[in-house]
């Protein structure tokens, strides 16, 4: 039977379930903000405290990695992977500022559709975290993602070329041209978490 003179802090696992339960309330919230025809601008407050969790979720995560000696996965990986999470979230609050601060009344094609995809991948995300713990099962979620942001470049494409045939004022084209981007952006940072968990995997499957 192996025996570890100084056992591993495996509180990190948990750590990473927690900011990812907030990605999921995140991008609900985003989703919920977005689904009436008229955006619910004051979502966006909420959506600001749950990136201010996921904030004091990541620095107590790094405050913990300076503090343990040994850690369950590569220290790097830690960091990467804490990184990768927050990322996501700060992609999600971007969106809701921008939808607010831009006093976007209407909701135009794409973006609602954009939101759903963002809470479909931060779900993906929370179950290959679970994943990595149990050392099982993350393919499919990491094969998921990856189709989901594929789903949303084709999704944020079309919404796009709409936006410029149809928006004859150039004021709301770079309006909603940069919120379609920051919505996209929440996805492909959800793909970056499936890369760095799948490096994770490579090195500890």
């Amino acid at each position: 039977m192996a025996f570890r003179l100084l056992p591993r802090e495996e509180k990190f696992y948990t750590d990473f379930e927690a900011l990812a339960d907030e990605l999921k309330r995140g991008a609900r919230l985003l989703e919920e903000m977005l689904a009436p025809d008229r955006p619910t601008w004051d979502k966006a407050d909420e959506i600001k405290e749950v990136e201010h969790k996921c904030d004091f979720l990541t620095h107590e995560i790094l405050q913990r990695l300076n503090r343990t000696f040994v850690t369950p996965l590569d220290r790097e990986d830690i960091h990467a992977l804490a990184r990768s999470l927050d990322d996501v979230m700060d992609a999600i609050d971007a969106s809701a500022t921008l939808i607010r601060l831009y006093r976007l009344d209407s909701v135009r094609s794409g973006a609602r559709e954009l939101a759903h995809i963002i809470t479909l991948c931060a779900d993906g995300v929370r179950l290959a975290l679970g994943a990595l713990q149990q050392h099982t099962g993350f393919t499919s979620h990491a094969v998921e993602i990856n189709r989901l942001e594929n789903e949303a470049d084709r999704i944020h494409q079309q919404a796009v070329s709409r936006l410029f045939d149809d928006e004859r004022d150039p004021i709301m084209v770079m309006k909603w041209k940069e919120t379609l981007d920051f919505l996209e952006d929440a996805t492909d940072r959800c793909e970056d978490v499936a890369n760095v968990l799948e490096g994770v995997m490579v090195k500890h499957g």
